[in-house]
């Protein structure tokens, strides 16, 4: 008759090969084994970070910059963020329903486009950023 211990089973194994937790007893297989490393707990501080004194200044994309001429005609600033200039580009492209009916990943350019695209007739939406980026002095 086969003894089973929960989901091993002990029949095909002598008392030999079986491993010894297979051997043991239920009772002992329950109890927590001995805890030999001794646990330490350690102590953190945390620092006191700098007050909020108000908003900080803009960097990077987020920073206003000046334009050309070309771009600021078309945005109506002197100095406007890159983000807020690719903002403005899309409200004016869907405003004046500039993109492709077939293909709407492609800006067919009017006169004041052409002027920030090189000249281009037709835009692909990735090329956007590469092309106005001359325009940031």
């Amino acid at each position: 008759m086969a003894i089973s211990s929960g989901v091993f089973s002990t029949a095909f194994l002598s008392p030999e090969t079986a491993s010894p937790f297979l051997r043991s007893s239920p009772v002992s297989r329950l109890a927590a084994p001995p805890v030999t490393l001794r646990m330490v707990r350690t102590v953190t501080f945390a620092t006191a970070s700098k007050p909020v004194t108000g908003k900080r200044e803009p960097r990077g994309i987020m920073k206003p910059r000046p334009v050309s001429p070309e771009m600021a005609a078309l945005v109506g600033a002197p100095e406007i963020p890159r983000t807020q200039a690719l903002k403005q580009i899309w409200a004016y492209i869907k405003e004046h329903n500039l993109q492709d009916p077939e293909n709407k990943k492609v800006i067919v350019c009017d006169e004041k486009l052409k002027k920030i695209f090189a000249g281009k007739d037709r835009v692909g939406f990735l090329e956007i950023a590469g092309l106005i980026s001359p325009h940031f002095l």
